[in-house]
């Protein structure tokens, strides 16, 4: 569970100054609709992926300013009087509707819109954007990696590259885009995912030969355990590994060299030698391309970490969190480059009756105002996520959404799927603007 106290802190400086201007002159009160978006993709990006909604839903739920929070505030001069007395009552107690994890995005696509007053609903500010950039980031990253692997079996194995904490959330992130296991033991015991591990390179250096080292894993772990192979000489290491576990190894790791040619190599000795089962693990610096670049190569499995945890070169998605409407009035931000529309917004994704999404299109939402008309294939892609404070019962989960996301690349057009730069997979169209 997330600590209380931590998510508080998330909050930034400039979020409590403006807070504190608020409630000085009235206008903390107003009702406000915040909404998430992106005015574009990553270079090279045809979709992106939302992550981290089960995650944030769980920090809004615990925001809370306790007593150590509002002392250290008060100590370093932060805000003023009236509004630590205001934190220390705060709850959030507004509306929030978003997509939903493992939905795919398109510029401009309302992510997640945030009702309430403007004091309340500009204090999530950070919190939001910190999570859903960092996990939709890496979920768009692992959903790519993938689809290039086609099938296979890919682990998550990047917890050494980054932050303590950011690698949990990674690990989640990953197996919400289809990674089969993680290497994070707290991801597995906080949310339920599968781990997967074998030892590194220190371990067969530590014993006084590559024999006694794999002898001494096979007597641990049994022989459907992973050898890594190649501390020395790799040819050397898959005989040796298949002497000691017989012919039921179950797999051998290559961490270093031309992975591709050194696993075909492997299989053919590992055939030769009666291992025909044995399955072929490759890692090192791996990405979508090189996942890419290897299928036609006789591996099994992926491990894949640096580029993972990293978002594959964009560890942010450029997400912003913009005010939209104030007391029913669509208000719009008009800096060059950075022009935004008002008011509160959905989005319809057409569909061909093949399933083949055609456009998403953007509306405005609110009363008096008609929706587009949805066809027999398409749909609304916000979900009502919380009322008056409290988290709707019956979401959808982690496993409900790595559904979602499989289905939803299905519903891409080919060249959606493509690893190349491109246009985004659909078309973003806005209504009643």
């Amino acid at each position: 569970m997330t600590d209380p106290a931590s998510t508080a802190l998330r909050t930034d400086h400039y979020e409590l100054t403006m807070l504190s201007s608020a409630l000085r002159d009235g206008t903390a009160h107003r009702h406000c609709v915040f909404e998430v978006f992106t005015r574009r993709l990553p270079d090279g990006r045809r979709y992106g992926v939302v992550g981290g909604v089960e995650r944030l839903l769980e920090a809004v739920e615990n925001f809370r300013f306790d007593e150590r929070v509002l002392e250290s505030l008060e100590r370093d001069r932060v805000c003023d009087r009236r509004t630590l007395e205001w934190l220390a009552n705060f709850r959030f107690a507004g509306d929030i509707d978003g997509y939903p994890e493992g939905e795919l995005y398109f510029p401009g696509s309302p992510l997640l819109t945030v009702s309430g007053t403007f004091a309340e609903a500009v204090l999530l500010e950070t919190v939001v954007l910190s999570i859903l950039n960092h996990d939709s980031a890496v979920v768009a990253a692992a959903t790519r990696m993938a689809s290039a692997a086609n099938g296979r079996r890919l682990i998550e194995m990047g917890s050494r590259r980054t932050h303590e904490e950011s690698a949990v959330a990674s690990a989640r992130a990953a197996y919400l885009a289809g990674f089969a296991a993680t290497s994070n033991l707290l991801a597995g015991a906080r949310y339920g995912i599968p781990t997967a591990g074998t030892s590194a390179h220190a371990f067969t250096m530590l014993h006084d030969s590559e024999r006694e080292a794999f002898e001494s894993q096979v007597a641990a772990l049994g022989a459907d355990t992973t050898l890594l192979v190649d501390t020395y000489d790799i040819t050397e290491g898959i005989r040796t590994a298949v002497e000691v576990a017989g012919t039921d190894l179950g797999s051998v790791r290559i961490d270093s060299g031309d992975v591709g040619v050194l696993a075909r190599q492997a299989r053919e000795q590992l055939d030769s030698l009666g291992a025909t089962g044995t399955r072929i693990v490759v890692s090192g610096d791996l990405d979508e391309f090189a996942i890419a670049s290897l299928r036609a190569e006789p591996v099994d499995v992926y491990g894949v970490g640096t580029s993972l945890v990293t978002g594959s070169g964009y560890p942010t998605c450029g997400m912003v969190y913009k005010l939209a409407e104030v007391d029913g009035r669509p208000v719009v931000k008009r800096s060059s480059h950075k022009e935004s529309r008002g008011g509160s917004k959905n989005a319809l994704r057409r569909h061909k009756p093949t399933g083949t999404a055609l456009e998403e299109v953007v509306h405005r939402n609110g009363p008096g105002i008609e929706p587009p008309e949805a066809g027999p294939h398409d749909r609304f892609v916000q979900l009502p996520l919380v009322r008056g404070g409290e988290r709707l019962d019956n979401l959808p989960g982690l496993e409900d959404n790595r559904q979602r996301l499989r289905h939803a690349l299905v519903s891409l057009p080919w060249e959606g799927l493509k690893l190349s730069a491109g246009e985004p997979a659909i078309p973003t169209v806005f209504e009643n603007f």
